[in-house]
């Protein structure tokens, strides 16, 4: 296989799903994906490894179905973390410099670093990522990268990010067992935003929020600088319990519900219309309205969007997010989220696609929003090898392991379990205009 050693695999262990893929740049400078498998997590929640062995089996099928679809064989990988302990802070630093003749070097800015991560933690935690943010020369500020220029003192400002080290260990113990090793442990928000993101968006002002399972991703950038992260330890699965527990049916008939027939704006949902959900155990079955059912999402998304906009605001930025937010993740898909979202804050909304390094030859699944964080891995992946002028090298599998993937056949898909039904009750005026305006909105969707 051409340039088998700049392949790469990455792994996203997050609450509802886990993804391995792999992929290479190609000769135009796009990340072709040689292969992507998902599965089901058991052994997660809130981003948080709680089952080791389940999760181990999770990823060991994900990885096995990769490497055959790709025909290669993974060492190393990069893996995205997240989940509640997750935690991150702003912090200065400062040399000085023993000569005024002599330019700023790398390993000046190395020693502002190293420096950084002195700084006092609590019991069990550590610092995973620093990111510069700005540095001051001699009481110039605002400088991106001081190196060859002529100063005495150098200041450096630094966005910290923090993890539980038990925690991370965990998340590398299943992917040990697994046979790979962890070349690097990446804060998820930051993976997703390098998929989704253009560098327009990056200088302008914007805040990357990925809505997951267990957790809600957010990275603020500003004039090309990561200026806040966050994970809200909440997401789509704590939508999905609201509207189990709200209409007393089954997850998998909830989930269905939410992603089918749910939107985040209840006014604009139509009464006159019900879905019917299969009875347990040969029951009647069970009529919720459109209505009821988007007040349900409703509620617990405004929560999840008040927490969001309060940590875009600890970014001290949030007046200058010109591009506003971009949203992505399985959650994102919501009906309406866009406009419930410009609604609520009043910044501009769009849903976000990993479709921005991508290559044209691309299978069109994977150019989803599941699967911006698995993306955005192989794509941090591959400027950290860049950056550290590494190659990974991979072998290739024997033909008779390629032969054996392709015969794999896909298990049919379970029918629909439920139905949309039109009530009979006559509209009223009001219920018109609010169809009016709801048509509409499904008009601004179909735009964006």
């Amino acid at each position: 296989m051409k340039h088998t050693e700049q392949i790469i695999g990455a792994i996203d262990v997050g609450t509802t799903k886990i993804v391995t893929v792999i992929g290479k740049i190609n000769d135009s400078g796009k990340l072709e994906i040689l292969s992507l498998a998902k599965a089901d997590s058991k052994g997660v929640k809130r981003g948080v490894v709680q089952n080791i062995e389940e999760t181990v089996a999770s990823i060991r099928k994900t990885v096995e179905e990769a490497e055959l679809k790709a025909g290669v064989k993974l060492k190393e990988v990069f893996v995205g973390i997240a989940g509640q302990h997750i935690k991150s802070m702003k912090i200065g630093s400062h040399l000085h410099r023993d000569s005024l003749d002599e330019e700023i070097t790398r390993e000046d800015l190395q020693r502002l670093e190293d420096d950084v991560r002195k700084v006092p933690l609590d019991i069990g935690e550590s610092i995973i990522h620093v990111i510069p943010q700005s540095y001051v020369v001699d009481n110039e500020s605002g400088i991106k990268n001081p190196v060859g220029m002529l100063g005495r003192r150098i200041e450096g400002n630094f966005h910290l990010v923090i993890a539980n080290m038990a925690m991370a260990k965990n998340l590398e113990k299943c992917v040990n067992r697994v046979g790979l090793k962890v070349k690097y442990l990446m804060l998820e928000p930051i993976a997703s935003a390098e998929a989704v993101l253009t560098e327009e968006e990056k200088e302008a002002g914007v805040a990357l929020v990925d809505i997951g399972g267990g957790t809600t991703d957010i990275a603020v950038y500003h004039d090309f600088v990561i200026a806040h992260t966050a994970v809200i330890p909440f997401g789509g699965n704590i939508v999905t319990e609201d509207i189990k527990k709200g209409c007393a049916i089954l997850q998998r008939q909830a989930e269905q519900l939410k992603v089918q027939f749910g939107s985040t704006f209840g006014e604009l949902a139509d009464p006159d219309k019900v879905v019917s959900i299969s009875g347990i155990a040969g029951r009647e079955p069970r009529e919720i309205s459109f209505r009821n059912l988007a007040y349900i999402i409703q509620f617990r998304m405004e929560e999840i969007i008040d927490k969001v906009y309060y940590e875009v605001e600890r970014s001290g930025v949030a007046d200058r997010l010109s591009a506003g937010f971009v949203f992505t993740g399985g959650g994102a898909l919501i009906r309406h989220l866009p406009q419930f979202v410009k609604f609520r804050t009043g910044m501009d909304v769009r849903i976000g696609f990993p479709s921005e390094h991508l290559a044209a030859s691309t299978p069109a699944e994977y150019n989803h929003p599941i699967y911006s964080t698995a993306i955005g891995l192989l794509l941090k992946g591959y400027e950290y090898l860049r950056n550290h002028n590494e190659n990974i090298t991979m072998g290739t599998l024997s033909s008779a392991q390629v032969i054996e993937q392709e015969n794999v056949e896909e298990k049919p898909k379970p029918e629909p379990t439920v139905n949309i039904k039109d009530g009979k009750k006559k509209p009223s005026l009001l219920d018109t205009v609010r169809r009016t305006f709801s048509e509409l909105f499904e008009e601004d969707d179909t735009k964006m």
